[in-house]
């Protein structure tokens, strides 16, 4: 057992309840920051007291004290950029969902990280759900039988929507489905996705500007095994808690059904001031005084130890990819109108709808 010394690049929401997660773990013996805004970088400091903090990510590349980088930073197109220097550092890598925005990139950082016997994961932080984890037990042990139906819809609030689409321009399959799409395929290993057809459909954004953003995605996927899957994302929920999102999963297999009811309703606030809110309803979690609820700082502590006690990382970043290849396909489904047979050649679907499918007013 090693304590290792770790970064943290942005320290936005994600990226600070991280670096919490990481200041506060026994087998991290230094902490350090980069972010771009000073101010942020100050409030998070004070917080989690690290050895050094920097508004340029570059000068951690080159101390070799620093074993393991967790990548937060936003817009998601430079998730690449930073992986790609943390890894040809020699640095053991968590990155945010995506993994890229092409699939030649991911293809190079899964070849950087493997060349170099580098742990390398992604930010897909639902498998540390427990609710989320439970249906894959209980797909996995068999307690359910084989099964035979699945199905998955999830929503955000459109505050959370907005600013997400503001800063990248990613469908919902790639943005908020990537977890279930994720969650789903992880359930029914080692089947694999062979066909995708999805529609979306267009509302609130489209009506405050952002013309080509639907509100709503849903993906029906195939799998080899001859199981089709059904999952719906969408970021459009009229306002509520911070960043509230609500979950249905339902799986139905040959012996039995599982239901989770993630829609957080289980705690409700009631003021005068604020009205009726219900809070630990974000999907990265939050921290509660001595606790923490949800399951980020799960996946960190995770990842702390898959590098300090080398163990393998949940999420491999072939896992990944795979939900990379079938988001973009959901994509390309979406804009043709057409089912789209996987795999898939590197290429990527615009967020207009098809030229036959009439916009709605």
């Amino acid at each position: 057992m090693q304590p290792i010394e770790v970064a943290v690049i942005g320290t936005g929401w994600c990226g600070g309840l991280r670096a919490e997660a990481c200041s506060k773990h026994p087998l991290v013996k230094g902490l350090h920051l980069a972010e771009i805004r000073p101010e942020r970088l100050s409030e998070v400091a004070a917080a989690t007291h690290p050895r050094s903090v920097t508004t340029d990510y570059r000068r951690l590349l080159d101390n070799a004290a620093i074993s393991a980088v967790l990548i937060c930073a936003t817009p998601e197109h430079l998730h690449f950029s930073l992986a790609r220097d943390c890894l040809r550092s020699g640095k053991h890598v968590l990155l945010e969902k995506p993994i890229a925005l092409e699939l030649d990139q991911a293809d190079e950082l899964i070849g950087l990280a493997k060349s170099s016997d580098l742990k390398f994961t992604i930010g897909y932080s639902q498998r540390f759900n427990p609710k989320f984890a439970y249906v894959k037990q209980c797909v996995s042990d068999g307690t359910i039988g084989k099964p035979v139906s699945v199905l998955v819809s999830r929503h955000i609030t459109r505050g959370l929507g907005k600013k997400i689409t503001g800063r990248v321009k990613l469908s919902p399959a790639a943005m908020e489905s990537t977890h279930d799409l994720d969650f789903v395929l992880w359930c029914l290993e080692p089947a694999k996705p062979v066909r995708v057809y999805s529609q979306t459909n267009f509302g609130v954004l489209r009506e405050s500007g952002l013309k080509d953003v639907p509100d709503l995605q849903w993906c029906t996927v195939t799998l080899d095994s001859g199981l089709t899957f059904v999952v719906g994302g969408g970021w459009s929920l009229p306002p509520g808690y911070p960043n509230f999102s609500s979950t249905w999963i339902e799986v139905v297999g040959t012996d039995g059904a599982i239901m989770v009811d993630d829609t957080h309703r289980d705690v409700m606030l009631s003021t005068m001031a604020r009205g009726t809110v219900f809070p630990m309803s974000t999907m990265p979690g939050e921290a509660v005084g001595e606790v923490f609820a949800g399951p980020m700082a799960s996946e960190t502590r995770h990842f702390v130890e898959a590098v300090a006690l080398d163990r393998p990382v949940l999420v491999t970043p072939e896992q990944a990819r795979q939900v990379m290849e079938l988001y973009i396909a959901a994509d390309l489904s979406a804009q043709t109108n057409e089912p789209v047979v996987l795999p898939l050649a590197n290429k990527r679907a615009s967020l207009n709808p098809p030229r036959d499918v009439p916009a709605p007013p």
